[in-house]
């Protein structure tokens, strides 16, 4: 037996090992995530005094195409029990303007309180700032965190304050349904999916002994006492990964956490195309990594090996050495084959997997290098250094 027969027969089993356990897992795992789109969900929230009030915290910058379709999604809530506090981050366009012209409509009637930020105070992102300075002038028993892009079904906040009520939920996570307009953008969404499966285990979020947590920019709900008591945007104040990093320190606290499906309950267009995905990701895949360069190169080598080198494999593996490596890609094809019943992407799209892979490695030392050689980020038109990044790391 050659080197080379010994090196398929390692390789291959090792990815068949891998890839087959996690589909095992999430096979089991992803059941248990509910749905608040099914009609069991469609009922007023169970409450002695009433409905909840809620605080609806919506930050932009340079967002003059979606802000105003965002808001008014917004108003259009069967809930009753609502405020919007909309923010202006130091936009450079219209975005501040078409909040006051949406704010001042007969549809918007009161509901909706606009801040103007001039400056960003040191020691601060833009986002978290702006998520703060939103949330001190709030009234709502629960907060929810969204974003300026994100639009909304009339009856989500009603199925989500029933399913976070009925679980005892003090923070819950919907997930979005994702629009896609391009074969390109497709192809990086399933395979951002694929990874967000295999690197988070969504059915363990709701286990307390597990350090498995959840953050969602587009839907993060969270009790207001909980937010005060885990220290609020305040502690994430240079935190480049904000909505997942909520989520860990409501976890790490000792809090309930939830994450939930819901079909189009809430919807978005992440990306202009496949280029459109690497350049969001950009910004934070480095921070993903702790801006640590080991990481970094170990991560892409990683991607590179688990979710390409199946497809090599059984290109020049012989006979039996190609079992493994078969296993491997037939539970890869299984994974989105079950992702495709729960977003717009076809599971055939498993063709393109090692494009997509190899734009996601790119994107790993493109995030890498960029952060390194310009000794930070730029993050909507403003420099982060990245000594100060690390030092608010959560």
């Amino acid at each position: 037996m050659s080197y080379w027969n010994i090196f398929h027969w390692i390789a291959g089993s090792i990815l068949g090992l891998i890839w087959f356990s996690r589909l095992v897992d999430a096979a089991l795992g992803m059941r248990k995530v509910a749905d608040i789109s099914r009609p069991e969900w469609n009922r007023k929230p169970a409450m002695p005094k009433g409905n909840p009030r809620v605080s609806i915290i919506v930050p932009a910058r340079d967002e003059e195409e979606h802000i105003g379709p965002a808001l008014a999604t917004l108003l259009k809530l069967d809930y009753d029990n609502y405020e919007i506090i909309a923010i202006n981050d130091r936009s450079t366009d219209r975005t501040g303007e078409v909040m006051n012209q949406v704010a001042s409509t007969p549809d918007a009637s009161g509901r909706i309180q606009v801040i103007h930020v001039r400056e960003l105070p040191r020691g601060w992102l833009g986002k978290a700032h702006a998520m703060w300075s939103a949330a001190e002038r709030t009234t709502g028993d629960w907060l929810l965190f969204t974003d300026a892009d994100v639009l909304f079904r009339h009856d989500v906040l009603t199925r989500a304050l029933a399913y976070a009520e009925a679980e005892s939920a003090d923070h819950l996570v919907l997930f979005p349904r994702m629009i896609m307009k391009t074969p390109g953008e497709r192809m990086m969404i399933a395979f951002f999916q694929t990874l967000f499966v295999f690197g988070h285990r969504p059915w363990k979020v709701a286990d307390p002994r597990t350090k498995d947590h959840m953050g969602v920019g587009a839907f993060n709900l969270i009790r207001r006492r909980v937010y005060d008591a885990v220290g609020g945007y305040k502690a994430l104040r240079f935190e480049v990964l904000d909505d997942m990093k909520l989520g860990k320190i409501v976890k790490t606290a000792g809090y309930a956490q939830r994450n939930v499906y819901g079909a189009d309950l809430i919807s978005l267009r992440w990306a202009k195309g496949a280029m459109g995905v690497v350049n969001n990701l950009t910004k934070n895949f480095f921070a993903i990594l702790s801006f640590q360069w080991w990481r970094g190169l170990l991560s892409a080598f990683a991607l590179g090996f688990l979710n390409l080198m199946p497809f090599i494999g059984i290109c020049f593996a012989h006979g039996l050495e190609r079992l493994p490596y078969a296993v491997a890609l037939v539970s890869m094809f299984a994974i989105y084959v079950g992702m495709s019943r729960e977003s717009d992407v076809p599971a055939y799209y498993f063709a393109l997997h090692p494009i997509s892979s190899t734009l996601f490695v790119y994107t790993v030392l493109r995030s890498m290098w960029l952060t390194l050689t310009q000794g930070g980020v730029v993050w909507r038109g403003t420099f982060y250094p990245l000594e100060e990044l690390r030092k608010g790391m959560v």
